[in-house]
């Protein structure tokens, strides 16, 4: 037994889903690959973005599978790094930004 906060994803997971929620997975697997086509931005871009996205929304998962997917799709190591530091810059930023609201009550 571990006591692991994340259970590794595996396809019996996956096949629960499917099972219990059919139309619903099928719609967001289709959702999923028309979002990461290339368009007016390449796969690549793409999984750099969804990489930071997923630093700031703390999904392990989504870590592990967007940063392997954009070395897949032609990305540096650095590049991933420096898309991780955009965001967080971004989460930090937003700290930043919503001190006025504190600021703002200092005055009232």
């Amino acid at each position: 037994m571990t006591d692991a906060l994340y259970p590794t994803a595996s396809t019996s997971f996956s096949g629960k889903r499917r099972e219990l929620t059919p139309d619903a997975e099928a719609s967001f697997r289709a959702f999923s690959q028309a979002v990461f086509q290339d368009g007016a931005l390449p796969r690549k871009t793409k999984e750099l973005i969804a990489v930071a996205v997923a630093h700031v929304t703390q999904c392990p998962y989504c870590i592990r599978g967007h940063t392997k997917a954009a070395l897949k799709h032609g990305a540096t190591q650095g590049e991933i790094l420096e898309a991780i530091w955009v965001a967080a810059e971004m989460r930090a930023g937003g700290a930043v930004a919503h001190s006025a609201i504190a600021l703002k009550e200092f005055g009232e």
